[in-house]
């Protein structure tokens, strides 16, 4: 089992003719993603040799749904035109997409998460990772070969962040992993994620990564204190961020006590939720976590 991606994904990549479209739909195609083509009007009826692979190129994501029975979606395109590009493949009636793009305006990013929502599609991102199932699928660009599969959900806001504690469990494993974004609005959020692992019979434990700036993992804190009755471990960056500095992500920011990661930590560990100080610190607690789910008696 896994959330949102599985070996049965089909994958089109939006802007795949460009430098990282290319660059990142080969390490997808390695990690034994189906990907089934890409999208280009200025390219529509071209093919792309990647290795061993010959992909076509769409004039439109209808056309490639259309002829390929394609799912999914990852777009690549540059910030100018990622709204647009979101917005076709949503009409288009694409059931997830994933936008790798950072630097879009809030402004478009407000609104076609929004349309999305109303239409059914799911988005992850934009200014994400993606997302990978180790051994089934990876739709966006994390390093397909730093875990395998298994039984943890990670959720974070950081990509550098998911790698890390991806390696750090690396002998654990994963059922899913999810790099949501940074930015202020993103279209799956913490709770989403909760919700789909605490629903997944092959997920035992669930690692949540936050960082600086606004309210979602206090949001989160609440939903774990309402819904979630599986372990779960978090980590937040950003304990020495300077007040009213952003970091890194258009999203982390501080102003007074409010967005803290101490604010976040306390929310997280009021609800039970273990709180690592360092990455390192945050796998072994899973480790810990696990040991006691695993020789736990049957009720």
């Amino acid at each position: 089992m896994a959330i949102f991606l599985t070996k049965e994904s089909r994958v089109l990549v939006q802007g795949m003719t460009g430098g990282e479209g290319m660059k990142h739909t080969r390490r997808m195609l390695a990690a034994g993603t189906d990907v089934v083509g890409g999208v280009n009007p200025r390219k529509s009826g071209q093919t792309v040799d990647l290795d061993e692979r010959v992909l076509p190129v769409f004039g439109s994501v209808a056309d490639g749904i259309r002829e390929t029975g394609a799912d999914v979606t990852v777009v690549f395109v540059p910030p100018a035109f990622a709204e647009a590009a979101v917005v076709e493949a949503v009409d288009a009636g694409i059931r997830l997409a994933v936008v790798i793009t950072e630097g879009i305006p809030v402004h478009d990013s407000v609104a076609f998460t929004s349309y999305a929502k109303k239409k059914g599609t799911r988005i992850v991102g934009p200014n994400c990772p993606g997302l990978i199932t180790p051994g089934q699928s990876n739709a966006g660009i994390i390093p397909a070969d730093i875990a395998r599969s298994g039984r943890v959900g990670l959720v974070s806001k950081s990509g550098t962040l998911t790698y890390q504690l991806m390696h750090e469990l690396r002998d654990i494993g994963f059922s899913t992993c999810v790099g949501i974004g940074g930015d202020p609005v993103v279209g799956t959020t913490h709770i989403d994620c909760l919700a789909a692992f605490q629903d997944d019979p092959d997920t035992e434990l669930i690692v949540l990564i936050g960082e600086i700036g606004g309210d979602a993992e206090e949001r989160a804190a609440a939903y774990i204190r309402a819904h979630v009755t599986k372990p779960v471990v978090g980590y937040i960056a950003g304990f020495t961020a300077p007040e009213g500095r952003t970091m890194g992500h258009a999203g982390a920011i501080v102003s007074g006590s409010a967005g803290t990661a101490q604010a976040k930590k306390t929310a997280l560990e009021a609800v039970g939720v273990k709180v690592g100080n360092t990455p390192t610190e945050t796998a072994r607690l899973v480790l810990t976590l696990l040991d006691t789910v695993r020789e736990a008696p049957l009720a």
